[in-house]
């Protein structure tokens, strides 16, 4: 398995507007197999759930997608052609998880024969419930509620895929949400029990 990947410093100078990208905004499954560059990669995993304060809620380093009493319990797994690696935020790195192609576990069983294309970029939202229940911030009650449990991570997901879709709307790429195999995907990633294989996201350049 490769070693980890530091990622260059993201720069984000370029690209349309807010109110543009907003407009831009769509899911676009037709997506080329072409790489996407590291500057770029780089530059997407930071608008995802990149640090952006060293010091947010409660004391923590903070990122640009809020989640519950700032527990950051959604893990981005970024799946190349290579391997699958871990994001990590803190240190805007990836972490190598599992080696070869699992990219066709992202898309899911369901989905791979009206997909003709290899998305360069499968995101795969995993949740961690031990950080939600050992949160560094507010210990509220229902962050050991099973169902309160389910609507935070849920939403949490959701506001990383969207700022996803923003960033891909303002550099011009291609973006999809999807459902993936989510057992296949619990079993080559080794989780945990507390961990949730949730949804997945392809990204790239449009066919």
């Amino acid at each position: 398995m490769k070693r980890t990947i530091q990622l260059p410093a993201p720069r984000l100078g370029r690209g349309k507007s807010l109110a543009e990208s907003l407009r831009r905004r769509r899911t676009i499954r037709e997506i080329s197999g072409r790489q996407l560059p590291p500057q770029l990669l780089s530059n997407l995993l930071w608008a995802a759930c990149g640090t952006n304060r060293r010091k947010g809620p409660f004391g923590y380093a903070g990122i640009t997608a809020a989640s519950a009493s700032n527990s950051q319990e959604i893990d981005l797994y970024v799946a190349l052609e290579d391997g699958v690696h871990r994001f990590d935020a803190e240190r805007h790195r990836l972490v190598p998880v599992a080696a070869g192609d699992l990219r066709a576990l992202a898309v899911g069983r369901g989905q791979r024969d009206a997909v003709e294309m290899q998305a360069p970029v499968q995101l795969i939202y995993v949740a961690d419930l031990h950080r939600l229940t050992h949160t560094r911030g507010f210990q509220e009650p229902g962050l050991h509620d099973v169902e309160v449990q389910k609507s935070y991570y849920y939403v949490d997901t959701g506001l990383i895929a969207a700022n996803v879709y923003l960033f891909a709307a303002s550099q011009g790429l291609a973006c999809w949400f999807h459902n993936c195999d989510r057992p296949a995907l619990a079993d080559e990633l080794k989780l945990r029990s507390e961990q949730r294989v949730l949804f997945a996201q392809s990204v790239g350049y449009p066919e």
